[in-house]
């Protein structure tokens, strides 16, 4: 997988368009003047989270004796079901916050979610030696989620969930084709393991 292919998966997974009507909601309750900082204080502190976990989940994987096929498998089904949450969108994630939020929901899991640490784990799993290009690749998804959940911020009031809806499907479809592809990856890397025979 190339830099630039591991960034728009990156950037698939985190779904910033998808997360726009639920940073919308959360900071109904914070003046509008203060809706671009949280906005990008929330969006440090899920950098921080996407980058630690970057580089400590590898260890994590070796602890729990975690082959690389098996979760290249896992993570192609969880893919999978997280695209079919954005073919099929629902109103599951707009909880009510009171307040200003702060870490919860916003950084975590919106944005730096379970389903983004596990392709992270994913990645360096598979070539940890490129990690480099697997920083990068976060980077740069992150910056793009960046730009947009900051502008709908900040331009809340003039998109049209209509729009929105449309472009987290069609995300949503290429995801599909993304989680299927690494599906059939991991099963075909399984079975060409040689395994002991009882």
């Amino acid at each position: 997988m190339t830099t630039i292919s591991a960034a728009i998966l990156l950037l698939l997974v985190i779904d910033p368009v998808g997360n726009v009507p639920f940073f919308v909601s959360a900071l109904r309750q914070v003046p509008p003047g203060r809706h671009t900082r949280v906005v990008v204080r929330e969006l440090l502190i899920a950098y921080g989270v996407m980058v630690a976990f970057l580089f400590c989940g590898a260890p994590l994987l070796r602890v729990l004796n975690i082959s690389e096929p098996a979760l290249t498998i896992a993570g192609g089904i969880v893919l999978f079901l997280i695209a079919l949450r954005m073919v099929f969108p629902s109103a599951d994630r707009a909880d009510e916050i009171e307040g200003e939020p702060f870490v919860v929901p916003l950084a975590i899991p919106y944005v730096a979610g379970p389903s983004l640490l596990a392709t992270e784990l994913l990645l360096m799993s598979r070539e940890p030696e490129r990690w480099g290009s697997w920083l990068l690749a976060l980077t740069a998804a992150w910056l793009a989620t960046a730009l947009v959940l900051t502008l709908a911020a900040r331009f809340s009031s003039r998109i049209s969930s209509r729009a929105l809806i449309a472009a987290e499907r069609l995300m949503g479809m290429i995801l599909v084709a993304i989680a299927t592809e690494m599906f059939l990856s991991g099963v075909a890397k399984y079975l060409l393991v040689d395994r002991p025979t009882g």
